[in-house]
């Protein structure tokens, strides 16, 4: 059932004096773009005779093959609540078609997509929760970010210790105008780290969610003097920022198909499957869950991140890769804990959904949950496989799983993972201020 029809849109603009309606999508590698269109062009983009040069857009098309069509998503129309009240600004997400009117295969929201037709085409909908955690740092005259806090909170704090608290409270209020149901929001464990939660909904909508949450949260920052950022370790000796991602999944009556009251853990056959193939396929996937040097600076020991390839049903472990919310019923979910805000949301979810869909077609069986004792214990610790530690591995293991190239298609393949090596290869040459400090001096 469709929320705006072509005549609500029309409607919407002249009533609520809208100037300006953005048409938004994005590269591949989530950032974010738009064309900006006025109400006298809205019939045009609604027509879907909205063209625009794909070539100027990072992993899209060549020269030869550069126009490309927008087709405007009418059921995500929403005014920005932090602009002007006279002259207002809108924006609709797209879906980009080449010019022979055919979805584009490289449009991130198309692939995320192709694999929920599969899921649909199983008898699956998948609902996801995401947890997003920031930083809020002050600029200086220029406007920069300075990566330093003078705020000392922690956990749960409240003014005056976090300083943050109004920033957050603004970014809450635009987000709930843009119909965001907000669960919780609180100050995180580091000084200046905030995280936001919303509530679950259909994962091609969460991913729209997650790039509106993002623009918000920068765009509100701003205007009261700071600067946020999803850098995932922004500072040495903290934590670092994740983007938890719980995943829900229900048959054709609604039914939440991962839970399972007679089993031990009120787990069904398919979440144990859906288990198995994230963990099958997660070190493959994490090249595009943390596409970022700096985020394997986050996925070390110590900072409550996940660093082993295991799971675990209780809520109490900080070090497994998948976790089991206590909630059983048709609030059973499965959560993963190492992606980061800076990747593609669209991309990250159609892998991961897809790394549980193989699981469950495959029949596959996870190993043993981790416990608490197993995870106290570091020797033991120590035999279990791990995350990739750094981007050049990530970049090895995702080369290595055929599954990866099967969802992204061969050209957001390639270009993904030249993207990636090329950013590898410069910071392998580059010579950081640890080496000088550590070297230096010694020889």
């Amino acid at each position: 059932m469709t929320k705006y029809t072509r005549e609500d849109i029309f409607r919407i603009v002249e009533d609520e004096d809208v100037a300006f309606i953005r048409l938004q999508f994005c590269d591949i590698f989530g950032n974010p773009k738009n064309i900006a269109i006025t109400p006298s062009q809205l019939e045009v983009a609604l027509d879907r005779e909205l063209t625009f040069d794909g070539s100027a857009v990072e992993g899209f098309v060549r020269k030869n093959e550069s126009e490309m069509y927008l087709y405007p998503d009418l059921d995500s129309f929403e005014i920005y609540p932090w602009r002007p009240q006279s002259g207002k600004v809108a924006r609709m997400f797209c879906d980009v078609y080449t010019l022979d009117r055919k979805p584009f295969e490289g449009d991130p929201r198309n692939i995320l997509r192709r694999v929920l037709q599969k899921a649909e085409d199983m008898g699956i909908t998948f609902k996801v929760n995401p947890e997003i955690e920031f930083f809020l740092f002050g600029c200086d005259d220029s406007g920069n970010p300075v990566p330093e806090t003078k705020e000392t909170a922690g956990y749960f704090d409240v003014a005056p210790a976090d300083m943050g608290e109004n920033v957050r409270r603004d970014i809450i209020l635009n987000l709930e105008d843009m119909n965001f149901n907000i669960l919780s929001s609180h100050h995180e464990i580091a000084p200046a780290q905030h995280e936001i939660d919303f509530e679950n909904d259909e994962a091609g909508r969460i991913a729209d969610m997650i790039q509106t949450f993002k623009m918000a949260v920068k765009t509100i920052a701003k205007k009261h003097g700071y600067y946020a950022t999803f850098m995932p370790k922004p500072l040495e000796g903290v934590n670092g920022s994740g983007m938890h991602i719980s995943f829900s999944a229900f048959d054709k009556d609604g039914t939440n198909i991962f839970t399972d009251s007679s089993d031990e853990l009120g787990l069904s056959e398919k979440a144990y499957s859906f288990i198995a193939g994230l963990l099958d396929h997660m070190e493959g996937i994490s090249l595009v869950t943390n596409p970022l040097i700096n985020s394997y600076k986050r996925l070390v020991p110590g900072y409550d991140a996940p660093i082993n390839m295991t799971w675990t049903a209780s809520s109490a472990n900080r070090t497994s890769l998948i976790r089991i919310p206590y909630k059983r019923g048709n609030k059973t979910r499965i959560e993963l804990r190492n992606p980061d805000a800076t990747c593609n949301p669209y991309l990250a979810l159609a892998l991961c959904i897809a790394a549980g869909l193989d699981g469950i077609e495959e029949e596959m069986l996870p190993p043993k949950q981790l416990s608490m004792q197993q995870a106290d214990d570091n020797e033991n610790a120590e035999r279990f496989d791990t995350l990739p530690q750094t981007l050049g591995q990530a970049i090895t293991a995702f080369t290595k799983d055929p599954l990866v190239k099967k969802v992204l298609g061969d050209d957001v393949y390639a270009k993904f993972l030249e993207a990636k090596e090329s950013e590898w290869k410069r910071f392998r040459s580059c010579v950081t201020q640890w080496e000088m400090n550590e070297y230096l001096g010694k020889y």
